[in-house]
């Protein structure tokens, strides 16, 4: 907790920009880390959005796991749009800054979707643990109105968790410095470099770790516990490999979520070096939205086959579009509109037929 006497809090002068000092110690390698993390951006920004369009066209996806995982999808396009553009353009910035309301802001929707991917994977887990416990009552425990309900409120929770701590944070007096020892804003951070009590920040702070972060994970592992146990019931080995691989995906998914995020936020901050903070939070922020779609296109066979589908769809469209719109095809065309309006009364039809003579594909 850092405070100042209110003497000392008139002669500072208020914060109006940050510093990133992220990535600040390899001066040599911006223009490799600039590359590096555009093609990371650009394969997250791919990956979910074809999840996101499969699950719409498909209808074979059309059920309550996909309606989820669409949303994640979402989710996770929001979760890298908030800091990765930044910090691209920061690379070609001598000077690494982000102004107080721009950090304001990142920290909005950088806790609102980090809040609601762990509601949502909760509900997710419930949503497999209801299709292998209880599978004769599931078209009505995950009817549509309860898939709604259960996206809306990983939002709500998401997005009540945010506004309490972006407001508590516009009650900071930041007196400096304005370094931030990383490449993103987050509410630990600004903490740091507050001269004013944080004791209700800090309480509130932990008391969302506990219901937003803690509860969900524990209610997604019960889940799994009582999943497991019950495919380890299932008689036959087939059916024991048929149950677990449709929670398989899911379940890669949330080991690699909570547990780079707990080593994120729950490791001691001593001891460790700038580098390693970044690596870790890369590993959070970075790597974990773009795995997520990698994952379930390679463990699922419906997400693979729609997406087939889907990529071929758009390779035929492409074949067509391309021979209907060849060079040699808009030259012939247009040949032939040139002869019909060169060509005397009458004899116009005859030009054309003629030129489409020696061109049977005309």
């Amino acid at each position: 907790m850092a405070s100042v006497t209110p003497l000392e809090m008139n002669n500072q002068t208020d914060v109006t920009e940050f510093i990133f000092l992220g990535f600040s110690n390899h001066p040599n390698l911006q223009g490799l880390f600039f590359l590096i993390f555009l093609v990371i951006y650009l394969t997250t920004l791919l990956g979910n959005t074809l999840i996101i369009t499969s699950t719409r066209i498909s209808s074979a996806l059309h059920t309550p796991m996909y309606y989820f995982l669409s949303n994640l999808s979402f989710l996770d396009i929001c979760y890298t749009s908030t800091t990765i553009p930044v910090m691209l353009m920061n690379f070609f910035r001598e000077k690494k800054t982000i102004s107080y309301e721009s950090c304001l802001s990142q920290i909005f929707f950088l806790v609102t979707c980090a809040g609601a991917e762990c509601v949502l994977l909760a509900a997710m887990a419930y949503d497999r643990y209801v299709a292998i416990c209880h599978p004769l009552q599931y078209p009505v425990l995950m009817s549509v109105k309860v898939c709604v309900f259960l996206v809306t409120g990983s939002w709500l929770c998401g997005l009540v968790n945010s506004v309490t701590h972006t407001v508590l944070a516009t009650t900071l007096t930041l007196c400096g410095p304005n370094q931030i020892s990383h490449f993103l804003c987050d509410i630990p951070f600004l903490l740091k470099l507050s001269c004013s009590d944080t004791s209700l920040n800090e309480f509130v702070l932990h008391v969302a770790s506990a219901t937003i972060g803690l509860s969900p994970c524990l209610f997604t592992a019960v889940s799994y516990i009582l999943i497991i146990s019950a495919i380890l019931r299932i008689p036959s080995a087939q059916g024991r490999s048929k149950a677990f691989s449709t929670c398989a995906s899911h379940l890669t998914v949330v080991v690699v979520f909570y547990g780079t995020a707990n080593f994120n936020y729950d490791r001691p901050r001593e001891g460790y070096s700038l580098d390693m903070d970044i690596l870790v939070s890369v590993l959070f922020c970075v790597m974990t939205p773009m795995l997520n779609p990698i994952i379930y296109s390679l463990r699922n066979k419906e997400v693979k086959c729609a997406l087939r589908k889907l990529v071929g769809g758009y390779m035929f469209l492409g074949n067509i579009l391309s021979r209907a719109f060849s060079p040699k095809r808009l030259l012939l065309l247009i040949r032939i509109e040139e002869l019909d309006n060169q060509a005397p009364a009458g004899r116009g039809p005859e030009s054309a037929v003629c030129l489409r003579a020696q061109n049977p594909r005309c």
